[in-house]
């Protein structure tokens, strides 16, 4: 599965481990976020993320 970046701080959402804290499973890919999910260490949109 594909990792996704944060382009302002560097966070890395790796779909093998997805988002427990707020509920979203591991195998969790990106596409599957919601919309306003955020990123989890510096609140940036999903948009603000990049393939990696």
């Amino acid at each position: 599965m594909q990792k996704w970046v944060c382009t302002i701080c560097g966070h890395i959402y790796d779909p093998a481990e997805g988002d427990p804290e707020r509920g979203f499973a591991p195998g969790t890919s990106f596409e599957d976020l919601p919309e306003t999910w955020t990123c989890p260490e510096c609140g940036a949109a999903k948009s603000d993320f990049e393939p990696l």
